[in-house]
């Protein structure tokens, strides 16, 4: 944790990040380390557990990070627990809570909200189209025996 807490407050001393910082952890050991990129990189999506979790799949050469743990300087945010989720990590360990965020003007309850929310009540106009056609790729994924399991 102290490490994903160091990389908060260096990133964001030396890069003007978001002060967010989030590592990977195998069997004790560090196998890749992530901070908020989003303004460097104008990437709304590089948050500090995305960005660590990206790397270390790369390191890993897998998808899944199973037998993994994450720390993060901060709760993280809907997107980064999606992310987290969907990489199976076995623990989330976080530091600062997201009402800490929030006082420091980083507040996810609008995301939170429209989460709850049905879909065609959600802030940003949406329309389920085509259903038919996208149909065809998810049948076939189906039958697919090549196909890697997510």
């Amino acid at each position: 944790m102290r490490e994903a807490i160091r990389l908060s407050l260096e990133k964001m001393r030396s890069e003007g990040s978001g002060p967010f910082g989030a590592v990977v952890v195998r069997q004790g050991e560090i196998i890749a380390r992530g901070w908020n990129q989003v303004t460097r990189t104008l990437d709304p999506t590089a948050h500090a557990e995305v960005v660590a979790i990206r790397e270390a799949c790369r390191s890993l050469k897998s998808f899944r990070l199973s037998g993994c743990e994450i720390y993060a300087s901060c709760e993280p945010c809907p997107m980064c627990l999606a992310a987290i989720h969907w990489a199976r990590l076995d623990k989330l360990y976080f530091a600062g809570t997201r009402l800490d965020a929030a006082e420091a003007g980083f507040d996810d309850s609008l995301l939170y909200e429209e989460l709850a929310r049905p879909a065609p009540e959600r802030r940003i106009v949406t329309e389920q189209i085509l259903r038919g056609e996208a149909m065809g790729a998810l049948k076939e994924w189906c039958i697919n025996p090549e196909k890697a399991p997510y």
